[in-house]
């Protein structure tokens, strides 16, 4: 059984599996023979659990995948003593630059893989991909918003963040470097934080033109 699956029920350890396996080595990595043996799970209960074989099983797999993904803001959000929107971008980076100067680049994220490889070929993977990346974008807007970044500007920073994070991981991955994810959290965290000042001025402006027709 491979480091992550204890503790876990079977049909969790094997759509973990299955993740692990995708982000990877791709979809064509999590074959249902693999995703038992990772999982230390027999493969009768694979067709058990997964009724819709491989395709259902990688479906369930990038819904994980984003979940975890989202489930995660709020605990870089936690690690911060005094968060802002820059601050958390650079959590988000971290947790890769720390998993790729520990453990080498051989990960990627699930879900940008099975983008890659199912998003034209398989209309369930597609949605599934989508869906997955909306419930990771979802509390990134959210958080930003309760950092002071108005409302209308939140989803577009969140989609922001998640496509630079995601276009630096697969440069890191190519070229055995961290450079890309310094890089986008050093250039692009200004940014975000800009917006809150942004939002501040316009605030204040909005106060004293308030003042200034009372008088």
């Amino acid at each position: 059984m491979a480091a992550g699956t204890t503790g876990r029920g079977p049909r969790e350890r094997m759509v973990f599996s299955a993740a692990q396996l995708i982000r990877r080595g791709g979809v064509a990595s999590a074959g249902m023979r693999e995703v038992a043996v990772h999982a230390g799970a027999p493969r009768g209960s694979l067709q058990h659990y997964f009724p819709g074989g491989k395709e259902q099983l990688v479906n369930e797999a990038v819904g994980w995948a984003g979940r975890y993904a989202g489930n995660r803001v709020d605990r870089f959000l936690a690690a911060l003593s005094e968060p802002t929107p820059g601050r958390l971008f650079a959590e988000m980076v971290r947790q890769w630059t720390d998993e790729y100067e520990a453990d080498g680049f051989a990960g990627g994220c699930p879900v940008a893989a099975a983008t890659v490889d199912c998003a034209e070929s398989t209309a369930s993977t597609r949605e599934a991909v989508a869906a997955a990346f909306a419930t990771w974008t979802t509390p990134v807007a959210r958080a930003l918003t309760d950092l002071g970044v108005p409302a209308g500007r939140s989803d577009a920073l969140a989609t922001l963040m998640i496509s630079a994070l995601e276009g630096a991981i697969l440069m890191a991955r190519a070229e055995r470097d961290v450079r890309a994810l310094t890089t986008v959290a050093a250039e692009l965290g200004p940014v975000l934080d800009a917006a809150v000042r942004g939002a501040e001025v316009t605030e204040a402006a909005a106060g004293d033109a308030a003042v200034g027709e009372a008088g």
